[in-house]
């Protein structure tokens, strides 16, 4: 079992640099603005041959009646429940404040193992001013500049040296990853705590609440992926922070990553131009589809509302008509499952291979219905199919003599054969004409 260590503190001490320098990554949103973080984070790391988790928490603050910091404060206490050993940040600059003390007496109270990072010591005179931390009647502590690397070995020597010696795994098969995304405030933290069934996300009203990407593993049901939250996708007009910008990014890198996308919607809005915007990023990326149509129970429903749903949301995504679409609600928990079906179907459907002699059966019948128009008086024949290895997304090359007359059309209408006669549902498919 990976050993996993937290990162926690006040605001604006550090600790998403310290995440972003030991995980050899740009994961963790920075910037000065006090509160970016928000959410739990999590993160690999290796030192020495030693591999941990890392976990990055929002700032912590007592006494505040702001909706984000009472939930961030209880996201600390959740991460230093589910570590292992903790790195307490502290700010040189500022020096001892009355939050480094309230966590430091937190910390006390859990028991857990905890080291005292001084962060930001980037000078002899910072290093002397370090030592007024000791009035917090601490034993040790490290002195680190998280932003140029500066300490962080020393402090890595001792992290691992609480670890036991690693284990040799035989190496993982690969695990699917699903991505939710969407606007903001459709609902994506919902589903997800809904699903694992905790408040591992923070959930509120005010649209943008989830800044960074959330990865988590997810293994019930008999279902075994990563399941990652992204921030809400707006128009770039509707960016006023810095900080949504890179939320922002993260997002778009996360659709990048994935395997299949859960592309959640809004029943009470229906489908905007931005869904659709985001729908098109999804099948430019050649990334597997779910649409999600989220706060159904808010809906006054009767026979014929579904089906109307869905051919409007069908209609805004064409030519694109195939794909699943899933009708839920994470607060009544109404078919909520259902969105991990589809999400493994399109996924199977993804990692599918046909065999040729198949896919010629296929091409035969297609041939003896709906034979390729000639082009100029010249006739088009094309001699056989195969499926392409090693691609993100099936790919299928067709064999004929005159490639460059074959029209969009008739290409769709083949496309359309092979979805009918294999269920790709969900999965964008690529065609390929080449000389024979």
């Amino acid at each position: 079992m990976s050993n996993i260590i937290a990162i926690v503190g006040r605001p604006n001490v550090g600790k998403s640099t310290l995440f972003n320098r030991l995980t050899e990554s740009r994961v963790a949103i920075v910037d000065d603005e006090p509160g970016v973080t928000r959410d739990r984070n999590y993160g690999k790391s290796v030192w020495n041959g030693k591999e941990f988790s890392v976990i990055d928490t929002g700032g912590y603050v007592s006494g505040s009646e702001d909706i984000f910091e009472g939930e961030i404060r209880r996201q600390v206490n959740l991460a230093i429940d589910e570590a292992d050993l903790i790195l307490f940040v502290v700010d040189v600059e500022m020096g001892v404040t009355d939050l480094d003390l309230e966590v430091n007496s937190l910390l006390r109270k859990s028991k857990k193992p905890y080291i005292t990072v001084v962060n930001k010591v980037d000078n002899h005179k910072r290093a002397l001013d370090a030592n007024e931390f000791y009035s917090m009647g601490i034993d040790n502590l490290y002195c680190i500049s998280s932003i140029n690397g500066s300490g962080t070995g020393d402090l890595l020597d001792q992290v691992v040296s609480n670890f036991p010696e690693p284990v040799e795994e035989v190496e993982e098969a690969h695990v699917p990853v699903f991505a939710i995304v969407g606007r903001p405030n459709v609902g994506k933290s919902s589903t997800i705590n809904t699903l694992v069934g905790e408040e591992r996300h923070i959930v509120t009203e005010v649209a943008g609440t989830t800044r960074d990407a959330i990865a988590q593993r997810y293994n019930k049901f008999g279902y075994d992926f990563t399941l990652i939250d992204t921030a809400g996708l707006r128009k770039k007009a509707k960016e006023k922070e810095d900080v949504e910008f890179y939320s922002v990014m993260r997002s778009v890198r996360t659709i990048e990553s994935a395997d299949v996308c859960i592309l959640m919607l809004d029943a009470t809005r229906g489908i905007e131009a931005q869904d659709v915007s985001i729908f098109h990023l999804i099948h430019r990326n050649k990334k597997g589809v779910v649409v999600v149509v989220n706060k159904w129970d808010l809906i006054e429903k009767d026979n014929k509302t579904m089906k109307h749903f869905e051919t409007e949301i069908l209609s805004r995504l064409a030519p694109v008509t195939d794909v699943p679409i899933v009708f839920t609600s994470a607060v009544t928990k109404q078919r909520v499952l259902k969105i991990l079906e589809e999400a493994m179907r399109v996924y199977e459907n993804k990692t599918k291979h046909v065999s040729t002699a198949k896919l010629n059966e296929m091409l035969a019948e297609a041939l003896e219905a709906f034979p390729p128009p000639a082009y100029k008086g010249k006739f088009i024949k094309i001699k056989y199919v195969t499926q392409l290895p090693r691609y993100q997304t099936p790919c299928f090359a067709f064999f004929c003599n005159l490639p460059q007359y074959i029209k969009d059309p008739y290409k769709r209408y083949l496309e359309n054969k092979i979805r009918e006669t294999f269920d790709f549902t969900g999965v964008p498919i690529q065609l390929f004409f080449r000389q024979k």
